[in-house]
Parts: structure tokens; C-alpha cells; sequence
């Protein structure tokens, strides 16, 4: 029994047939009338009437078996680019070389007229390869010109928008807000500090100066809204035209992060509000997708901490590799529910095993190893808030020290490939308990690596904040302004490092592919940033004036908090790597016998008690931590 999508299915395909059909019919027969000057339409044309109604029971299906071979039944009507084009143009093509051959074999008999003539076959191809453009750009045209939302609602009223920078980028935006009018925006001018391209158009739209001239040239073009596609280096700049565009009362945009176009998740017309993260100055990352593609297809993945900021973009990201399983373990039910509908959602269902369980639960982290033998594990499950990990050190230590350990030796036990532990620089020289953790943790893993008969390649990669984690300081900057402020800032002087989620993972991958075994990887953070910075540029894009509309204070630092973060230990020795974003420690590591002997002694003390007394036990198993005491 057919269903109604079936029967729609079959609709929609006899409804290409007969459009198709009707088209190529025409080109050829108006081919024909070109060819002997319409003469056909006085009764003066030579008698080719009857020869051409038999070609045409032959040409026409022939094009259109080729048409369906190179799968222009398949696609949507309505969805026509320079590649569909040549698609078509090379379908007539393959038509026209068997019909040249046709008339080559038959037409050279005395009154044998099977094929077309030689200008009628090539005027065919023309018109016929014209005639279905014109109709799918013209049904193109048509869907693009419908408002968004529910069609037939009614004309959108278009909205005038200028757009800061007249490049490339800017270019495609324009282009893309020209061809899809139902999206509402219509660009009317660019601005570039380019003077050469001052006065000219790109796509009928004119290039009216540098942003500066923008309260000039709001009165002359009418527009209430700005579009930036600058550079993501340009980020000084960018700060400039977000306070003048707010100063005018325009609402600002920008166009997608170039990571978003390149992976082709978004379009160009898919602008955004302006975040923070568009004024830090970062330059793209480069990868080595096809190395980080080879490392992970057809393999079984798994990813500790799978609902959380990094682990869960891991996830995304490992999951577009194509993998053969990916398991996702998260001791939080519900964060581990958000990250598996959203990979449902990608359509990646199919892949993906959820399994809510701390990694302290060994017998349940075995039973996963043993049943799905993952090759690759991310390690990425931490305690990692400073302040409330320094009032319960126990807890730090249990989970990310106690737990990466215990996580490793399983590892190594059930043989995968790969495992890659996610640390931070805050391991280094640690003045907090979670540093501490964290530190403890990357000597583990380097030490199984030395373990009897391990196969196991262990790696660690350490890096500093991350724009829009849950540990991450801007969050509570972005409630603090919409509160009306104060927002808090605990030093003028604390200066930190910034990466964006997708960078800081794509960075974590690309480490992981260079792995031999025993190191740990630092990611390149640009430069460090201060925090009291930070607070006045979102303060700025929230529409306000630091310490006028909104208040900064300072507050001082918390318990385990530096004035900055450092990424290398002394003893360490640097090494470059094949990335420029990422460089490799190496060091002496610990035996897996002092590690053992080193939890051995921390198993006693991890229940609650003095706090103090039990970070001054700690610096006996790190030395260079310096505690922070009550």
C-alpha cells in the first residue's frame, strides 16, 4: 500500500517529467523554425515536418535519460547554482555527442533523415541547456521571493541594511540578502576604508565610503540596520563601527564565523548579533581536517564528560568525522539528554551509545570498554570551577586525579588506541586545588604510559578559558550588566588567555592525530587578554557606558586565583610541533610505581576534614603547588 508520501513522491516526479519534456520539445522544434528563418510559418520551409516529429520520439527521451543520469530528477526544483548548470549543460552534452553520432552514420544516406542537421543539433543543445536553466532559476527566483515563514502570507516589508566592509564576505552577504528577498533584508550601501573601491557598486549596491561617514550616509540611504563582514583580525575596527552603529541607534550584526561558512553549517545571509568573541582578534584555525578525518573514521570514540562545554562540542565535531560509534558518558542525566537529542537531531542517531555514569564507577567504565572496545577516548570529565573546588579539595582530588587514573589503567587494559586527556593551565605551578587536581592527573597519564605492556598512547593538551563554557567569566558578566551591574571584576591587573569552544576542540583533535605517546600539548592562546577588558567591551556591545551606565568594581582575588595563567613547567622542554598552534612538553615522567605509591596514600585522606591540613599534603605529590590555606 503506497503512502501519502509515496504518493507525493510519484506527483512530484511525473510533474518534472512533464515539464522537462515540454521544454526539450520546444527547443528542438523551435531549433528547427531558427535554423530556416521561421520559413515553416509561411508554408516556404523544405519538407523536414515528418523527419522531425520522428526525431523527436527519439532525441527528446534520449535527453531525458541522460538528464536522469546525471540526477536532475532528484534534486529540488527550486535549488539552481553554477553546479547544477554544468550539470545539465554536461547531460545535453552527452545527448548531443550521440545524436552527432547518429547523424554521422545515417544522415550521409540519400534521403535518410533519422538525425537533425549539423546547426539544428547544436542550436538544440543551446536552447535546451537555456530553456531548463531559465525555468529552474526562474522557480528559484520564485522560492526566494517568498517571506520566510508560511508562503502565500503576504509581501515581507524589506528592511534597509548597510553592510561594513565590501570584500569578499561582504560581497556574498550582499549577494545572498539580494537572491532571497522572502529573508526581509535588502542592502542599500557598503562601507570600506578601501578608497578604491569608493564610488563603484558590487551587485548594483554602492560602495559609499569608510564606516566613519555612517551619520552621513544613514540620511542619504535611509538604513536602520549594519551588517559587519570584516576580518576576524580586524577586531579594534569592529569595536569602532559596534559603538558608532550604537551611538546612531542601529542594530548590529555580523556575519558567520568563517569556521560556520567553511563546514557549510550556515549561509552567508545567516547574520548574528555581535559577541565577544568577534572582538578578541583570534585568526581562524587552520586544520588538517583529512588527518583529523582519518584518525576517527570507522572508529569507536568515546567521551568523557559528553554534556559539557568541551566534551559535548567534541562530540558534535567527532561525530561530522563519520565514526563508527560514538559513546557519550556524563554523570548529569540532563546534560547528557541536551547533547544527545542535538546529535539526533544532526541525524546522527544511528552513531551514538548515551551512558549516564561517573568515572569512578570502574566496574560500570569496564563494562563499557570491554562490550564497545573504543580505539579513541577524550577525556574530558573534570571538576574545574576554582573558587568552589578550593573549599572542597577532596572532591577535586577524588574526581580528577583519583578518576583519571583509574580511567587511564582501564584504558590501557582494554587496549585503545588513543587517550587524550583535557587538562588546563591552570596545572601549571598551581596556586588552586583544582591546578592541583589537574597537574596530578597529567603525571598519571604519563606515567601508564611507561606501564608494563601497555599499547596505549596517552597524551594530555593543556589550554586556558574558553568563551562560553560553564566555567567561563562571561556568563556572569552577562547577567551582572542585564541585573544593571556592578559587574565584579577581582583585579585590575588579572589578565587571562580566551579560545572559542570550536577552536579549543578542533585544536584538541588536531593534537591527538600528532600523538606518540607520553606527551603533553599546549595550545597556542594568542595573547592574554585582561579581565577588566573584557567586562568594558561587553558592557559596550550590551549598549552601555563602563562606570557611567554600568559599574566595574573590583572585588580582589578568590582563594586559588593568579593575576596570570603560564602554560610550561620548569623541566619541561619545548618542542615544536607540525601544527603553529600547538607545541609539545615533554619531561622525566613519573613511574607508574611512584603513582601508585602516590594514590596508595591519598586514598586514606580523600574524606571530608581539614582542608588545609589536606592541601599540605598535596604539595608532597606536586611541589610546585603553592596552596592556597584558610
Amino acid at each position: 500500500m503506497s503512502t501519502p508520501a509515496t504518493q507525493r513522491n510519484f506527483l512530484r516526479h511525473l510533474a518534472v517529467f512533464v515539464c522537462y519534456t515540454a521544454l526539450l520539445v520546444g527547443s528542438l522544434w523551435f531549433s528547427y523554425e531558427l535554423r530556416f528563418d521561421f520559413n515553416y510559418m509561411t508554408g516556404d520551409g523544405p519538407d523536414w515536418i515528418e523527419p522531425r516529429k520522428f526525431q523527436l520520439f527519439w532525441v527528446v527521451p534520449l535527453e531525458l535519460f541522460t538528464l536522469y543520469v546525471f540526477g536532475q530528477f532528484r534534486g529540488f526544483l527550486s535549488y539552481f547554482r553554477l553546479p547544477d548548470l554544468l550539470r545539465v549543460a554536461r547531460a545535453f552534452g552527452v545527448a548531443t555527442a550521440v545524436i552527432f553520432s547518429v547523424y554521422g552514420v545515417f544522415n550521409h544516406f540519400k534521403h535518410v533523415q533519422v538525425a537533425p542537421t549539423l546547426s539544428v543539433i547544436i542550436l538544440n543543445f543551446i536552447f535546451a541547456t537555456l530553456s531548463l536553466a531559465a525555468f529552474r532559476i526562474g522557480l528559484r527566483r520564485y522560492r526566494e521571493g517568498q517571506p520566510t515563514g508560511t508562503r502565500g502570507s503576504g509581501p515581507t516589508k524589506l528592511r534597509r541594511v548597510a553592510i561594513v566592509g565590501a570584500g569578499e564576505v561582504g560581497s556574498a552577504v550582499a549577494a545572498d540578502l539580494l537572491a532571497k528577498r522572502g529573508l526581509g533584508l535588502k542592502p542599500v550601501a557598503f562601507f570600506d576604508d578601501n578608497e578604491s573601491k569608493h564610488g563603484h557598486d558590487i551587485h548594483g549596491v554602492p560602495v559609499v565610503g569608510p564606516a566613519d561617514q555612517m551619520a552621513v550616509a544613514r540620511e542619504a540611504y535611509d538604513f536602520d540596520q549594519i551588517i559587519i563582514a570584516l576580518p576576524t583580525t580586524a577586531h579594534r575596527r569592529m569595536l569602532d563601527v559596534v559603538s558608532q552603529a550604537k551611538a546612531l541607534g542601529l542594530e548590529t550584526e555580523v556575519m558567520p564565523a568563517m569556521w560556520d561558512l567553511a563546514s557549510g553549517r550556515v549561509q552567508a545571509s545567516q547574520v548574528r548579533p555581535v559577541e565577544l568573541e568577534d572582538l578578541l582578534g583570534r585568526e581562524p584555525v587552520g586544520l588538517d581536517s583529512e588527518l583529523i578525518r582519518e584518525m576517527i573514521q570507522n572508529q569507536v570514540v568515546l567521551v568523557t564528560g559528553a554534556g559539557g562545554s568541551i566534551g559535548s562540542e567534541l562530540c558534535r565535531q567527532i561525530a561530522n568525522r563519520a565514526p563508527k560509534r560514538l559513546l557519550l558518558v556524563d554523570h548529569s542525566e540532563v546534560q547528557l539528554f541536551l547533547i544527545e537529542q542535538e546529535l539526533v537531531g544532526l541525524g546522527h542517531g544511528s552513531l551514538i551509545v548515551p551512558f549516564v555514569s561517573t568515572i569512578l564507577d570502574e566496574a560500570r567504565m569496564a563494562w563499557i570498554m570491554s562490550t564497545y572496545k573504543p580505539t579513541l577516548v577524550f577525556h574530558a570529565a573534570a571538576h574545574k570551577h576554582v573558587p568552589m573546588m578550593e573549599h572542597q579539595p577532596v572532591e577535586a582530588l577524588r574526581n580528577n586525579s583519583v578518576g583519571t587514573h583509574q580511567l587511564a589503567r582501564l584504558a590501557s587494559e582494554h587496549g585503545v588506541g588513543k587517550f587524550v586527556f583535557i587538562s588546563t593551565d591552570k596545572a601549571v605551578n598551581p596556586t588552586s586545588v583544582m591546578g592541583c587536581s589537574k597537574r596530578l592527573a597529567e603525571i598519571a597519564v604519563q606515567a601508564q604510559q611507561q606501564a608494563p605492556g601497555n599499547t596505549t598512547k596517552f597524551c594530555a593538551v593543556r589550554f586556558g578559558n574558553v568563551l562560553g563554557s560553564s566555567g567561563s567569566v562571561i556568563p556572569t558578566f552577562k547577567r551582572q550588566i542585564a541585573d544593571g551591574g556592578p559587574v565584579t571584576v577581582t583585579h585590575p591587573e588579572v589578565m587571562r588567555y580566551f579560545m572559542t569552544i570550536p577552536e579549543s576542540v578542533g585544536l584538541v583533535l588536531q593534537s591527538a592525530t600528532q600523538a606518540a605517546g607520553g606527551e603533553i600539548f599546549v595550545l597556542d592562546m594568542g595573547h592574554p587578554i585582561k579581565i577588566v577588558d573584557v567586562a568594558r567591551q561587553l558592557i559596550e556591545l550590551s549598549g552601555f557606558r563602563p562606570n557611567i551606565d554600568i559599574e566595574i568594581k573590583f572585588i580582589g582575588l578568590r582563594p586559588g586565583e593568579k593575576l596570570f595563567e603560564e602554560f610550561q613547567h620548569e623541566g619541561e622542554q619545548f618542542q615544536d610541533t607540525a601544527h603553529p598552534r600547538i607545541f609539545r612538553f615533554v619531561c622525566q615522567p613519573a613511574t607508574p610505581a611512584q603513582v601508585a605509591e602516590w594514590m596508595r596514600q591519598l586514598h586514606p585522606r580523600l574524606i571530608p576534614g581539614q582542608r588545609d591540613e589536606f592541601k599540605k599534603f598535596l604539595t608532597g605529590l606536586v611541589p610546585e603547588y603553592t596552596p592556597f590555606m584558610e
